[in-house]
């Protein structure tokens, strides 16, 4: 089942020509999920051929206007295209009242229902699950609180060897447990291994996101081992000082947490409009992490 990252907007701040604002979409085993929504990104969407009717859950990560001034515009569209679903919108405190006011001013009704979940920026916690997936939250360090997002799969079942469980005459009631990775005792007092009988599951994949934030060790924990890391490195170490005083990281900085979280990739973004490319942010965080490259506006990262 697919897992990809389609980058909406990969600049900081200010829109520019190749860089729109903040905003990811998420496909995960057929779950869909927008991550920040900055100006314009319903644009990216239609440009880039995302369907965003079938978008379920929103994240924000914190209430900077280049994370979330798109959303009401793609709410007010989705309305418009006819849609009726739910939908689910995490995000920080007073978001809520943000959008429903601008609705409300505009003389604008929606025809679908808006589910609001309220982070504070500071308590880590299972967002979402299903039978497929967890969406997780943990805290960042900005200068208003922020959330940064976990996406991964739940553990897969194990794969039956059907020509030896059906050699060995055993009862379906066996299957359940086998496929959940548990040993049988049946009525003979026999203990059967469901490695007998089973092949492993695939690994499980993963892909984190840390928005706007200083270099912050507290979220190795969150994001150990993910198959993709995306870190914003909205300066080069030529403006650390910047960086420091606006709460901000460096290409420097996001390569020691993806080494120190033992990250498959990472990926930069959050670039600041003074650089007309990414090429020093690459440059400066290959000599602390080799797998790196620096996101464009349109990129697709398939998690194999």
């Amino acid at each position: 089942m697919n897992f990809t990252v389609t980058i909406l907007g990969s600049g900081a701040a200010l829109p520019t020509f190749s860089r729109n604002p903040t905003s990811q979409y998420i496909e995960c085993n057929n779950r869909h999920i927008l991550i920040d929504c900055g100006e314009g990104t319903q644009m990216q969407m239609r440009k880039f051929g995302v369907k965003f009717q079938r978008i379920s859950h929103i994240l924000i990560s914190h209430l900077h206007g280049d994370h979330f001034f798109g959303l009401v515009g793609l709410l007010s569209t989705m309305h418009l295209l006819g849609r009726d679903q739910g939908i689910t919108i995490y995000g920080p405190i007073g978001l809520e009242q943000i959008i429903k006011s601008q609705l409300e001013i505009a003389g604008s009704k929606l025809d679908f229902s808006l589910n609001f979940i309220a982070l504070d920026g500071k308590t880590p916690s299972l967002l979402f699950e299903d039978k497929l997936i967890e969406i997780h939250t943990f805290a960042l360090k900005h200068r208003i609180p922020t959330n940064g997002f976990l996406i991964k799969e739940k553990r897969k079942e194990f794969s039956l060897l059907a020509d030896v469980f059906n050699a060995e005459g055993l009862s379906l009631t066996f299957i359940p447990k086998f496929k959940n990775g548990e040993d049988v005792i049946d009525e003979k007092g026999i203990t059967h291994h469901f490695e007998d009988y089973t092949t492993p599951p695939p690994p499980t994949r993963s892909y984190a996101f840390c928005s706007d934030t200083a270099y912050l060790e507290k979220v190795i924990p969150f994001i150990q081992n993910a198959d993709l890391l995306y870190h914003e490195a909205t300066f080069t170490e030529i403006h650390r000082s910047r960086a420091k005083a606006t709460f901000h990281s460096t290409a420097i900085d996001a390569a020691n947490i993806a080494k120190k979280a033992n990250v498959k990739k990472l990926i930069l973004g959050h670039l600041s409009a003074r650089f007309e490319n990414g090429n020093e942010h690459t440059k400066e965080a290959k000599t602390i992490f080799e797998n790196v490259e620096v996101v464009e506006d349109g990129n697709v990262y398939e998690i194999i």
